[in-house]
């Protein structure tokens, strides 16, 4: 099958988004399948205010109607919400052609968080967005009971995976700290709630890799705590490596595939009990859920390595990316008009 997707999220983003589309285009092609991204990058481009690695495609719509004419693609899935894929809709829409959606972010809440846009406000433009789409994919049960509420419909279940050979037990950590370590990896952005996190009275050292518009706040407030950037790879597994325990203290999430890294490495992980960890760490005992984050992460102290471990490989991309697989099938473009398999030119900078 040949897969167009559409995605505002690309490199050098560093995010939960990024991580699994890539991981399933490597499933997919694995498999057989061919797979043509449409991403920022491509286009002129802006940075996005307040988080200026993340590119906003400017005029994207020629390019998007030259990859639909050259790639002849059998599924089109739109991945985000951004001007690439609002631009992506609008010409599916008008040539009749079916496309799948996918529901990463509670970008609703992010907006709230940052300008104080009411939520209805936002929901109604991400209903919108996803009305004519002939499958919402969402990562968890609570966010697909979250939005049905909210008046989404045609949603349809898309779990996350692992990559187990990346994230081991085994692995020698990139750091020597005093112990216990307490882990956050992720953006440093307000919306990731970490001064939760940093506020706890832990023993102790408390890590946060990752990089974001709110590190040098966070950095001057919490002089004790120790941020040592993004890291990538080889090098982001030996900083999990690192720690003890997991700490992810957001409350938006739809899924936190950092969780699932950390316990496959051996981390238990300690969290509120909100949509996210109920849906990945649930009722496993390879972590602790409480609505103190603080007695969470002295609770998940007590966790082996093994059983949190154990958790993280009930999850694989080879199901995920079946899954999604799956949806493409059930809503395929199959009145494309037949039209030559041309090899896609450079994306003209427009």
């Amino acid at each position: 099958m040949r897969i167009l997707i559409v995605t505002d999220a690309w490199d050098p983003q560093v995010n939960g988004v990024v991580r699994t589309l890539k991981s399933i285009i490597r499933e997919c092609e694995s498999l057989g399948h061919d797979i043509h991204v449409v991403e920022p990058t491509q286009f002129r481009n802006i940075p996005c205010p307040t988080y200026p690695e993340i590119r906003l495609a400017l005029s994207p719509s020629h390019n998007i109607e030259e990859a639909l004419k050259h790639f002849a693609p059998d599924a089109i899935h739109i991945s985000t919400e951004g001007p690439l894929g609002w631009s992506a809709r609008r010409i599916c829409m008008k040539r009749g052609l079916p496309f799948t959606t996918s529901y990463h972010t509670r970008f609703p809440e992010y907006v709230h968080a940052r300008s104080r846009i009411p939520l209805p406000m936002s929901y109604a433009i991400m209903r919108l967005f996803h009305a004519p789409s002939r499958g919402v994919m969402v990562a968890t049960p609570n966010i697909r009971r979250d939005l049905e509420a909210r008046g989404f419909h045609n949603l349809r279940d898309w779990t996350r995976g692992v990559d187990l050979e990346l994230f081991h037990p085994d692995r020698k950590p990139a750091l020597a700290l005093e112990g216990p370590v307490y882990l956050y990896v992720g953006r440093i952005a307000v919306e990731k709630n970490i001064s939760a996190f940093l506020e706890c009275d832990l023993p102790g050292t408390k890590l946060l890799v990752g990089d974001g518009p709110q590190r040098e706040e966070l950095e001057a407030r919490y002089p004790d705590a120790l941020f040592v950037g993004a890291k990538y790879g080889e090098d982001l597994a030996a900083h999990y490596a690192a720690g003890d325990v997991f700490v992810f203290p957001s409350k938006t999430d739809t899924f936190g595939l950092v969780m699932l890294e950390a316990m496959a490495t051996g981390l238990p992980v300690a969290a509120y009990p909100v949509a996210g960890p109920q849906d990945v760490v649930g009722d496993s005992q390879a972590g602790v859920l409480h609505e103190n984050l603080q007695t969470a992460a002295l609770e998940a102290l007590t966790i082996s390595p093994e059983t949190a471990h154990a958790h993280a490989m009930t999850y694989s991309w080879k199901a995920s990316a079946e899954q999604f697989l799956h949806h493409l099938h059930a809503h395929a473009t199959r009145d494309l008009p037949s039209l030559p398999h041309e090899n896609l030119p450079d994306p003209a900078i427009v």
